[in-house]
């Protein structure tokens, strides 16, 4: 288990960095119009789930409370 040496050890963590600092640079980050369109859709989508949710509730509510009286 302990067959590498102190600098073996941190020339693996210097690679290891380098390739971190690698792969970072290949990120394509969205532009703010994406995100804000993005955003704007998952906002709706929820109030959307969440009405229906609400909907569904008090239906099955009021049909519950007809059934049992």
């Amino acid at each position: 288990m302990g067959d590498t040496t102190k600098s073996e050890q941190a020339g693996k963590k210097k690679s290891f960095v380098k390739g971190m600092k690698a792969e970072y640079k290949k990120i394509v980050w969205p532009s703010r119009d994406t995100v804000t369109k993005q955003t704007i859709a998952v906002l709706i989508s929820t109030i959307a789930l969440g009405a229906v949710i609400t909907v569904l509730d008090l239906v099955i509510r009021l049909g519950l409370d007809v059934i049992l009286g």
